[in-house]
């Protein structure tokens, strides 16, 4: 392996501070127009609508973290604003896009599903505000999951299991972390994934992201071999 590690930085985090600019700047635009020129109120209005668009999408490309993965020899970590979580290699059954049949036809969704071999590990390590975060990102991935299985009481029943204590391989989590835990065993029976990367947080095509940790995943385990 040429480097111990590989930080990846988002693309989302581009062009943030532009953006907060652009937007206060517009704002205090808007607000100059409406004061002084008030038979420009329609430009000002729209002056004060993009620049509050432009602000609010800047603040929070500022405050996404400047490297959104770590690769290394053990494994991969991702990192939110709201925490982090990791993931090692030998953990990892399988990664790939996340797809679904829809009306015949197989429609990819915006994440990279990671198939884990054991969940322990991930909720041990997980942070509760990126628990929390997640449960709160992934509301579509369950609807989605439903229209797959196409049974909502199936769905109550999922939802309803969230809220008791989960006991995996022995470890017994309750709270955010069992809820986590029940969400990733039924996203995982329901669209074949235990843990959903957001490609938000990637810096290149999602395809070629999956190729780089497919190979830093072999290299680490041609390197246990060895």
């Amino acid at each position: 392996m040429v480097t111990d590690e590989l930080l990846i930085s988002p693309f989302i985090k581009r062009n943030g501070i532009t953006l907060t600019v652009v937007g206060a700047v517009s704002l205090v635009t808007s607000l100059i127009i409406f004061i002084g020129f008030k038979g420009f109120f329609v430009p000002g209005m729209l002056c004060f609508a993009l620049g509050s668009v432009a602000l609010v999408l800047g603040v929070s490309k500022v405050y996404q973290p400047a490297v959104s993965f770590k690769l290394t020899t053990a494994g991969v970590a991702f990192f939110n604003r709201r925490g982090q979580v990791f993931i090692e290699w030998h953990n990892i059954q399988r990664l790939d896009n996340v797809r679904v049949n829809q009306n015949m036809e197989l429609i990819e969704l915006p994440y990279i599903g990671v198939k884990l071999k054991h969940i322990n590990p991930v909720l041990d390590c997980i942070s509760l505000r990126l628990a929390t975060g997640l449960l709160t990102e992934q509301r579509p991935l369950l609807m989605t999951a439903a229209t797959q299985d196409e049974d909502l009481q199936s769905l109550e029943g999922y939802l309803g299991a969230e809220f008791t204590p989960l006991v995996v391989n022995g470890e017994r989590y309750r709270g955010v972390l069992a809820m986590f835990g029940h969400r990733c065993q039924t996203l995982n029976e329901q669209l074949g994934y235990h843990v959903y990367l957001s490609i938000d947080s990637l810096d290149r095509d999602p395809k070629e992201f999956v190729a780089l940790l497919r190979q830093w995943q072999q290299q680490a385990q041609t390197s246990d071999d060895e």
